[in-house]
């Protein structure tokens, strides 16, 4: 009986060794890479003393030929020029933390993450103190099942949101000590569905409100940007990428909504406003609901375009009151982009408002020989300027999400802030071919 009783308690301490190992290792799933030459070292801690390029068997270092654009010089990395970082990691949140080294004179630093997401848009480091700043970024992954995965379009594999690593960009001054890269679970999600008006676009001069939103979250939240150019509410679907969503949303995440442009194309005896996409709407409030999560309809981006008379006209037809009318039929919390965008564009006027389009005269960027003329794609001014939109329509909807926004004091559409005040150091990942989508 002695002998017995011994085994059980072995057993019992051998369980409780091995969880304790578990749970250990679960909460330090962390690294930290620090730069420049150092004698101690934390736990988990990879020194950096040499420019060295990403490979993926070290699983990090600097990307894009970027490391001749840094040096290292005793416990930091120096750069006034745009240089990419890259880690190797599997799909996740992470949370970023950048620790600066404070410099006599103030400077002003830029991140962004994967293709283009913004997270920290021209932050000044003041001379006093040792500032760090956090961020959780989404690393995505293609793969919903061991036999299903997301149909990406020939465009996207080869973007920075498909690839196995996450990249970060940095613009303007950089004196960095180190990156904390930690993993973190049971995060709320906010999961954004869409097309072109909102996937994260890659390349220069285009852009979203999807892709500038992340820099007004704290910690405790992230932006998962399953959005792709071209998109309507049946090709989401039948691209699975709806279904990669259901897969990983947990109760309190949040779902935002947006179609209309690619849904007006759609032939068939359904097809429709107030039938088919109308339908689909529905289906995806009741489905992601069912998951425990809070669903928002935001009505499709207004096109710029004007009458004789200077008045912004309806392109979209039906859709935006389609969308009304489901959320009003379903108790949907509902974002009207399509009213705000309207006098967005109003208050800017016919020539001022292209000024929040992707209106280019010919050469302004590399690899650019035609001018770009679109009025229904973005520049970064315009979805900045509409991702203050939808910030502006989540503390209107009172949702619980509002807490977690940080660094906005309100918007206005009809009182706009000034073009000329926007600063955005470009990417080095340049593109004159329009979106897909229309």
């Amino acid at each position: 009986m002695k002998k017995i009783f011994h085994r059980i308690l072995s057993t019992l301490f051998l369980a409780n060794f091995c969880m304790t190992i578990f749970t250990c290792t679960y909460a330090q799933e962390q690294y930290i890479y620090s730069f420049g030459s150092k004698t101690k070292k934390e736990k988990n801690e990879i020194n950096i003393n040499d420019a060295i390029r990403y490979d993926s068997q070290s699983g990090f270092g600097f990307d894009f030929g970027t490391e001749k654009n840094i040096f290292l010089k005793n416990n930091c990395l120096i750069s006034d020029k745009p240089f990419y970082f890259s880690f190797k990691l599997s799909e996740g949140a992470y949370k970023i933390t950048v620790r600066y080294v404070s410099q006599k004179n103030s400077f002003t630093s830029t991140i962004r993450a994967e293709s283009r997401r913004n997270y920290l848009n021209q932050y000044v480091v003041h001379s006093t103190g040792m500032p760090e700043q956090t961020f959780v970024v989404q690393v995505k992954d293609a793969k919903i099942s061991a036999t299903e995965t997301i149909k990406l379009k020939e465009r996207e594999r080869h973007k920075l949101d498909w690839d196995d690593k996450l990249t970060l960009e940095f613009q303007g001054q950089n004196f960095i000590e180190s990156i904390r890269v930690e993993s973190v679970k049971g995060i709320t999600s906010i999961f954004l569905a869409g097309n072109s008006t909102v996937v994260n676009q890659e390349e220069e001069p285009w852009a979203s409100w999807g892709q500038m939103i992340p820099a007004y979250f704290d910690d405790q939240v992230v932006v998962v940007n399953q959005a792709e150019s071209g998109l309507s509410l049946g090709s989401f679907l039948s691209a699975h990428r709806f279904h990669k969503i259901l897969t990983d949303a947990q109760p309190g995440d949040y779902l935002f909504v947006e179609f209309g442009h690619n849904d007006q194309k759609e032939k068939g005896e359904h097809a429709g406003a107030f039938l088919s996409y109308s339908d689909r709407l529905r289906l995806f409030v009741r489905e992601f609901r069912k998951k425990g999560g809070t669903p928002i309809i935001v009505t499709s981006t207004a096109r710029r375009a004007f009458d004789d008379d200077g008045n912004v006209i309806n392109t979209l037809g039906d859709f935006p009151e389609a969308a009304r009318m489901v959320a009003n039929e379903l108790n949907v919390p509902v974002i009207d982009l399509n009213l705000m965008t309207t006098q967005f564009y109003q208050a800017l006027g016919v020539e001022g408002s292209k000024k929040a389009l992707v209106h280019y005269a010919a050469g302004t960027f590399p690899n650019q020989p035609e001018p770009l003329a679109d009025n229904t794609h973005f520049n970064t001014y315009g979805a900045h300027e509409i991702a203050l939109m939808v910030l502006q329509g989540i503390e209107k909807s009172k949702l619980p999400l509002a807490k977690h926004i940080q660094n906005f004091d309100g918007y206005d559409p009809i009182h706009p802030n000034d073009w000329r005040k926007w600063n955005w150091p470009p990417s080095m990942i340049t593109g004159a071919t329009k979106p897909d989508g229309n």
